[in-house]
């Protein structure tokens, strides 16, 4: 295969862009409100319950309607999965490969449809789900070429009289739960990465966007996808989710989502009930509490637009958004008045129009709870701008700064998950990294300094998994910034990067005697 190339996202400031997504959304509309089947090793199946997704800017407009799976149909779906992996394990990787490969094409030449699914269930805007697609194509394209490095690895020390080498085995049934923020390009790539390692899957779409891994399948299966290599189950995590994850044939589980879920997932998954032979292995990334550190010495402009695309992309609802901003008692002031500038100029309103800045929160539970965060904060510290909803008929929310934050402060602490950004002063940069530190969590965090020796500290001092220095902390890109944070944010499995394929294998060392 060509060496990776990063795939370009489309500018919609462009005219021509701009008329090719308004196209695209009135295509995808006539689909608006249909009906989709569970997938379970190819049998399709319906369900008496059923389970509709929303537009998150218009909350009247159904997307999609499902069926809820049974604990029956979880179960069914790992004994296939098991049934298949022989067969599936036994395929060539590099015909495994080709399968991402043809994932990638087909959704490059869907990518406008995808965009438009990603604005209508998940409240992307156009940029946003353009980058979101963009991560679905190069996970695709990546892990093809990864797995057939793997395929190939580093040559051992060679005994006299032997002949000494290692492979890597695929696991078995893997289950792969998904999140609604990125509800394309993480689910494609939990999933591809698993399949191209020769393992079979079971995929428990989010709730709040089904349809839009209703789509990745109808992607899998065009791509020639043998059909028992994955199913497709939608459902209640409660109903359907502890089944897939504590079924004996369940082999490893891949989770992106909550603090909360994952802990649970990880305390069921470390459980042997009667029959399983294996210790079941749980990659999981479960958020954070990202902070940019902004030292005296620096280009305050170039910080604050840093902070701001940081925070408040997508409404605030990426685990490596920004919610804390700790910034040097030096510029304090300046910091905060220019921030203010800035988010006050940002637009609100439906995704779907290429005008908005920011689209709505995914659903009212989620409005809800951002708003008592951000009843909480105004207790806790000065309101600089924002603070409550904002017009509309779906979930929108003011982009929020509250200044003046302690580090005991709740909304300096727990993961808010929306428009809703912390200001923090600290006394130095040593105090600011102290600050930053302060977090259960650790995946992302940015400094902004023209100081080399205090980047050097933050290299050595800032516990994050993905530290960026002299730019947002979001939009970490395929192959360039590996994917996966410390302590409760996860395991650090690093998506996207060059080890991310071995957390669906296992090795085996084969010395064999020669004469």
């Amino acid at each position: 295969m060509s060496a990776f190339v990063n795939e370009p996202y489309l500018d919609f400031n462009k005219p021509e862009n701009a008329a090719a997504a308004r196209n695209a959304w009135q295509n995808v509309r006539r689909d608006m409100g249909k009906e989709y089947d569970l997938l379970i090793a190819g049998e399709r199946r319906k369900s008496s319950a059923k389970l509709q997704s929303v537009n998150p800017s218009k909350s009247s407009e159904i997307v999609g309607v499902h069926q809820k799976g049974s604990e029956q149909d979880a179960r069914d779906a790992v004994e296939a999965a098991y049934a298949y992996f022989s067969i599936w394990s036994d395929v060539p990787v590099e015909q495994r490969a080709d399968y991402l490969v043809r994932i990638a094409s087909i959704i490059r030449q869907r990518k406008l449809e995808f965009d438009a699914w990603l604005v209508w269930e998940a409240g992307k805007t156009w940029a946003e789900a353009e980058a979101d697609v963009s991560e679905a194509i190069d996970f695709c394209e990546y892990y093809a070429r990864l797995a057939l490095k793997l395929a190939k690895p580093e040559p051992l020390v060679q005994l006299s009289g032997e002949r000494d080498e290692m492979l890597y085995l695929p696991l078995g049934v893997g289950v792969v739960i998904p999140p609604w923020n990125f509800p394309l390009a993480i689910m494609v790539g939990m999933t591809t990465a698993a399949l191209v390692a020769g393992n079979t899957v079971v995929i428990k779409p989010s709730s709040e966007t089904p349809t839009i891994a209703a789509k990745f399948a109808e992607a899998m299966l065009e791509a020639g996808v043998p059909p028992k290599a994955f199913s497709l189950v939608s459902g209640s995590g409660a109903a359907i989710g502890d089944t897939l994850v504590a079924h004996p044939k369940t082999r490893f589980v891949s989770f992106t989502g909550s603090r909360e879920v994952g802990l649970h997932i990880n305390e069921l998954a470390a459980k042997t009930p009667k029959g399983q032979i294996w210790i079941k292995r749980v990659v999981a990334e479960m958020g954070g509490k990202d902070a940019i550190v902004v030292d005296r010495d620096t280009d305050v402009d170039q910080a604050v637009q840093g902070v701001v695309f940081s925070a408040f992309g997508y409404q605030g609802q990426k685990c490596s958004a920004c919610s804390r901003a700790i910034v040097d008692s030096a510029i304090y002031d300046e910091f905060l008045s220019k921030l203010k500038s800035k988010v006050e100029a940002l637009t609100i309103g439906p995704a779907d129009q290429l005008e908005n800045y920011m689209g709505p929160v995914i659903s009212a539970r989620a409005r809800d709870t951002i708003l008592d965060y951000i009843e909480t904060g105004k207790k806790e510290g000065r309101l600089i701008s924002g603070g409550g909803a904002a017009a509309g008929d779906g979930y929108f929310i003011q982009p929020t700064v509250i200044a003046d934050i302690d580090s005991k402060a709740r909304v300096f602490q727990e993961e808010i998950f929306g428009p809703v950004l912390a200001v923090t002063k600290a006394n130095d940069f040593d105090h600011a990294l102290e600050l930053a530190n302060d977090s259960d969590y650790g995946l992302t965090g940015a400094v902004y300094t023209n100081d080399k020796a205090k980047a050097e500290k933050a290299r050595r001092r800032f516990f994050v998994g993905n530290l960026y220095i002299n730019r947002k902390c979001t939009g970490a890109m395929v192959g360039a910034h590996p994917f996966g944070g410390f302590n409760m944010s996860g395991t650090d499995s690093k998506a996207g990067g060059p080890d991310y394929l071995l957390q669906f294998v296992q090795a085996k060392s084969i010395a064999e005697k020669v004469s």
